[in-house]
């Protein structure tokens, strides 16, 4: 015989907390995974920004973003025209390879490309599918 007073949960209380944890997790999983990405890809971004700065110096110093280094494809270290070193772009995630001219830059623009695939950084298969640019005007775009 059971008693009224017993305590416990019953079979649909269970259920219940089950769909709502299970709600809860397929929300905050993709949250989670999409700022890990961001994060990774700061350290991108960070570089670019580096970058960007020391093309400002040689425009400055030159009237042009325009060099025979500058070509498409090319290393931003290509050279050593740009005061950028090897060192400067080695990160965790990514590496001097990452990081080219996108495009021949004109007179007035330029475009750097960071390409996480390209990376030798230790720990560059985590940023294998990123990929980031800059322009002269500071704007940072995915693809």
């Amino acid at each position: 015989m059971l008693r009224r007073n017993e305590r416990g949960f019953t079979l649909v209380e269970l259920m219940i907390v089950v769909i709502i944890v299970g709600i809860l997790a397929a929300v905050a999983i993709p949250m989670y995974q999409g700022a890990t990405e961001r994060a990774k890809a700061s350290e991108a971004v960070a570089a670019l920004g580096t970058i960007r700065g020391a093309m400002r110096v040689y425009y400055a110093e030159h009237g042009s973003y325009a060099n025979a280094s500058f070509t498409d494809g090319a290393q931003v270290t290509n050279g050593s025209v740009l005061d950028v070193s090897d060192n400067d772009l080695l990160g965790r995630y990514f590496s001097t390879d990452c990081y080219t001219f996108n495009g021949a830059p004109t007179d007035s623009t330029f475009s750097i490309e960071c390409l996480g695939s390209a990376s030798s950084a230790p720990n560059a298969s985590e940023v294998s599918a990123i990929t980031r640019y800059i322009n002269q005007a500071g704007d940072i775009t995915n693809s």
